[in-house]
């Protein structure tokens, strides 16, 4: 009786042991899924005038890349000189399109406040699709990180 009773306990303790190591695996598969199905948050920060482009086709890239909209969620925040290529008057027709592309694919088109005011402009004045950064450009970068965005500056 009492090997009977030895016996049992050991299988019940490794049924016991299987299960947990099973629970335990099924959680740790769900986490690493959920955390792979979260999207990708990213804002580019942009204040150089000579780097527009350059920033607009890493944007590009980056959703090509990632395989479109649904898989990445992007941020531009632009301020200083930079913010002059965006104005509706003065932009050329490439930095025009890719606006109007960024904006149709949900990409946040940011302009620094402080910089509106330095030059003068409006979200009127702008390309269609921006949204003032009230606090400052700064400020709304500071802001997306917090809130788990990736930071980049080209």
């Amino acid at each position: 009786m009492n090997r009977r009773n030895i016996l049992w306990s050991t299988v019940s303790a490794l049924g016991a042991a299987f299960a947990a190591s099973r629970a335990k695996a099924a959680t740790e598969k769900a986490a690493i899924e959920t955390t792979r199905s979260d999207k990708l948050k990213v804002v580019y920060h942009l204040a150089d005038a000579e780097k527009v482009n350059f920033v607009l086709g890493n944007i590009q890239n980056h959703l090509d890349g990632v395989g479109g909209p649904d898989h990445v969620t992007i941020a531009l925040v632009i301020h200083g000189l930079a913010l002059k290529a965006f104005h509706r008057a003065q932009a050329n027709p490439d930095v025009s399109k890719r606006v109007g592309d960024f904006s149709k694919n949900g990409v946040e088109l940011a302009a620094c406040g402080n910089t509106m005011k330095a030059q003068s402009v409006t979200l009127a004045d702008l390309l269609p699709g921006f949204v003032s950064a009230e606090k400052g450009g700064v400020v709304r970068l500071a802001e997306l990180q917090s809130q788990g965005y990736l930071y980049l500056r080209p």
